[in-house]
């Protein structure tokens, strides 16, 4: 198992450090029935996220009621934004774990709620490369200023995140990202996650087993394949954003892999997605690599 840094177990908060982590952050908070949290979202703007049960969020007077789910597999959530500079309690009343993905923000947008029938929800891929994708906040969807955020489901056995890719460098087909894989594997099994250099000059090896809490965090290089043990899905929560005034999502392939997109893409889709039950809203989107005319969500997952 990987020693790297970037490898994080049981990790429940990321916090940008100046240093080698510095655009994204991610919490994962734990309440008891009738427990409540509070915080203050400082100079980032944030997502309220359930990843099991439901919630309720009030800050400066708003109330958001989140109806939840009952977990990462059972279906799509709805979740609330928070601006930079709020007070904010959660409090849940039947308890639940709940995801505060976060990015460094000047102004941020107004709180809001979405609902979860308004997140897009696609369908990747192909073969053992099929997965779902579920557009919580990505760049040409939901506003935000900073933060990119999306969710993606793969089956039992699949690979995803693949053929491994970038986003680290500022170009015309390229925008610079850091990003925060979060993982659950249902029914206590396990998965794993690459992430290797692409620059001598910057060096990162991970190859981490990963289980339900764990991290793994990618300042840069080439990530990818995420890959679902046989018989368990594999869920992430991903959590990008960077340097630049652009809030845009593209990607280069590793040239060595880059054929595999086309050939996943011929094949037919999964028949077992989406894992989370039929979905009028999810629909086969095959990916693109990025520079191809065509910028879309979720690509790169």
């Amino acid at each position: 198992m990987s020693t790297d840094p970037w490898f994080r177990p049981q990790c429940t908060d990321v916090t940008p450090d100046g240093d080698g982590w510095r655009h994204t952050g991610l919490r994962v908070v734990t309440l008891a029935a009738g427990e409540t949290y509070s915080w203050h979202t400082g100079g980032a703007e944030t997502l309220v996220l359930p990843l099991s049960g439901a919630g309720t969020v009030d800050s400066g007077g708003i109330r958001v009621e989140l109806a939840g789910r009952d977990d990462v597999f059972a279906g799509v959530s709805d979740f609330c934004y928070l601006p930079p500079g709020v007070d904010a309690t959660l409090t849940s009343t039947t308890g639940g774990r709940y995801a505060l993905p976060s990015a460094p923000a000047s102004t941020g947008r107004p709180i809001r709620h979405q609902r979860a029938e308004d997140v897009p929800i696609e369908l990747r891929g192909g073969g053992i490369c099929s997965r779902q994708v579920n557009n919580l906040a990505a760049a040409d969807g939901f506003d935000c200023e900073n933060l990119i955020v999306v969710e993606v489901l793969t089956p039992g056995g699949n690979w995803s995140s693949y053929p491994p890719h970038k986003h680290d460098e500022v170009r015309a087909d390229e925008t610079a990202l850091e990003e925060i894989y979060y993982f659950e594997v249902a029914d206590g099994g396990v998965g794993y996650q690459r992430v290797y250099a692409s620059d001598p000059d910057r060096p990162i090896d991970v190859l981490a087993e990963v289980r339900t809490g764990d991290v793994v965090l990618v300042p840069y290089g080439w990530h990818g394949p995420s890959i679902a043990g046989p018989a368990h899905h594999l869920y992430y929560l991903n959590v990008m954003a960077g340097p630049g005034d652009e809030r845009a999502w593209r990607f280069r392939d590793d040239p060595a892999y880059a054929w595999i997109r086309g050939a996943c893409n011929d094949q037919p889709m999964d028949p077992r997605l989406p894992l989370t039950g039929p979905n009028p809203a999810a629909a086969r989107d095959t990916d693109r690599p990025a520079g191809g005319g065509h910028e879309h969500q979720g690509e790169h997952s």
